[in-house]
């Protein structure tokens, strides 16, 4: 019986176990299918989410993209923009040229007009003339009975004088229609700079005069053997003469940089009394760099002056040498700051770049300040330097031409040409030797009394102007208009002066009776 039972446990704990197994399979078999749902929904939802970020990247890309498009699209936009802006204005000045050129086409229509004219009035003079000259001819031959020879040479003597007063009048309405075209276009500009423009004059001399307390103290500056005054020399690149003059001390020097340095330390020692090699070369040293600071802000004012900005060292350092410089007795810092106002005022009137007019004109002379061991002219040196600092074509043309050694390539060659020449040229701008402007005076007035029927000649205004007087009974009207413009033709030939010479020739009759 306990058998059975325990055979009947078993059985139902068999069963119990198979029931228990089957509910757990169906458990694990749910909870797989339901987690494998869930892993499905995890993915279905992952992948949403990684096609709206796809999306999103692919939208903001597009907007970055058409971003860009349209600021492309707006920068050449802006570009076409400039390109027709340009158009319009080379078409605006094409405009203006072709204007220019009909109008230049109207004149040339005009002239030539005017000389078909006056062509065909030659042809009929010519004409007139042949038959004067065959009716002349044979009225010669049959009233006076002269030869066919004589009879040609009388007329042509007759038609010499007519031509010779035809010739004059020519002239003389030549000359009146130029002067007034001259005076109209050039006085009001010309007369205007020089007026506005007043700067002092200075003259100097290669010389220093350094004043000492006492004749004892040339003793001290000459040393023992002479060694202080060859270390002075030495040190300056000067001489230095010691002579009976009393009170005085000579510092001699063709460059005026070093002679101002040589006479600034000649004082100093001087004033310190203590005079030996290793002070003197002190002093000079010293007295070296406080001579380049005074250039520096020498240079740097005048710039400043001129308004003119942008300028390298090197050329500060030219302009304020400058100030130690002379040319043709006239110091050449002053020259400068005129020729400055006169470009200045001439670009004013003209209408051009006043600054770039300045700026040709502060540095049209700095060549003449440079090393002397840099080969050519002024100009070639002066050219050169401001090439090296990058200055503009403009101004290293001008600065080359302004002594037409080289073509001008720009108005602001030529218009500071004008202005070198104004300041230079005016009275009272330069010294000149007294025994020259004598010479030059006597070598005008046998220019004038060369002329055949000039009876006296004489310079005045100091050969600004030359007074002729001619025989009456030699020189007509006629032939005294065609003489003055002989005279002033063989000056500009043969004669070298500055600005203009005015020819004055009187003619006069003079009747002379007695009452008894």
């Amino acid at each position: 019986m306990e058998l059975l039972i325990n055979i009947a446990m078993i059985m139902a704990g068999l069963v119990l176990g198979f029931i228990l197994q089957e509910l757990y399979f169906r458990f694990s078999e749910e909870k797989a299918k339901n987690d494998a749902r869930s892993i499905l929904f995890e993915a279905h939802r992952e992948a949403d989410r990684v096609l709206r970020e796809a999306d999103q990247k692919s939208r903001d890309e597009t907007l970055q993209r058409k971003e860009n498009c349209e600021k492309e699209i707006y920068a050449k936009k802006e570009e076409l923009s400039e390109w027709e802006a340009e158009l319009e204005e080379k078409e605006q000045t094409l405009t203006l040229h072709s204007e220019e050129l009909e109008k230049r086409e109207e004149t040339l229509c005009g002239l030539r007009e005017k000389l078909l004219e006056e062509e065909n009035l030659a042809r009929k003079k010519q004409q007139r003339l042949e038959k004067l000259l065959e009716e002349e001819t044979k009225m010669l031959r049959e009233v006076a009975g002269l030869s066919r020879e004589d009879a040609v040479v009388r007329l042509l003597q007759k038609l010499e004088v007519e031509l010779e007063q035809e010739a004059a009048a020519i002239i003389e309405k030549h000359l009146r229609h130029c002067r007034e075209e001259s005076n109209r276009k050039s006085m009001e500009i010309l007369l205007m700079a020089i007026q506005r423009c007043a700067v002092e004059h200075t003259a100097d001399s290669v010389v220093s005069n350094v004043d000492i307390p006492n004749d004892e103290m040339k003793g001290r500056v000459i040393g023992r053997d002479g060694r202080n005054i060859r270390a002075f020399e030495k040190a300056t690149g000067v001489n230095v003469i010691v002579d009976d003059t009393p009170g005085v001390i000579v510092v001699s020097g063709f460059d005026p940089l070093r002679r101002e340095i040589a006479r600034e330390s000649m004082q100093r020692l001087v004033n310190d009394g203590r005079i030996h090699p290793a002070r003197i070369e002190e002093v000079v040293e010293n007295t070296s760099q406080e001579i380049h600071s005074i250039v520096m802000e020498v240079g740097r004012q005048a710039a400043y002056e001129a308004n003119i900005s942008n300028l390298k060292e090197r050329q500060i350092e030219l302009i304020g040498k400058m100030k130690f410089h002379l040319v043709g007795g006239q110091n050449l810092l002053q020259h400068t700051e005129e020729v400055v106002y006169l470009s200045a005022i001439l670009a004013g009137e003209l209408g051009l770049d006043i600054t770039l007019a300045k700026r040709c004109a502060l540095l049209h002379d700095i060549g003449r300040t440079a090393d002397h061991f840099q080969e050519g002219s002024h100009a070639k040196v002066g050219a050169d330097i401001a090439k090296r600092c990058h200055e503009e074509l403009e101004v290293v043309n001008a600065i080359a031409a302004h002594h037409e050694e080289v073509p001008a390539q720009s108005l602001y060659a030529i218009l500071l040409q004008i202005a070198h020449s104004v300041a230079l040229k005016r009275p009272a701008s330069r010294k000149e030797a007294l025994a020259r402007h004598l010479k030059r005076m006597e070598q005008l007035e046998d220019i004038v009394l060369s002329f055949e029927g000039v009876e006296q000649a004489y310079a005045i205004q100091s050969g600004r102007e030359i007074r002729c007087v001619v025989k009456s009974e030699e020189i007509d009207d006629a032939r005294a208009i065609k003489l003055a413009h002989e005279i002033a033709q063989k000056i500009e030939r043969e004669l070298s002066y500055p600005g203009e010479i005015k020819v004055s020739l009187e003619r006069e009759t003079r009747i002379i009776e007695y009452a008894r």
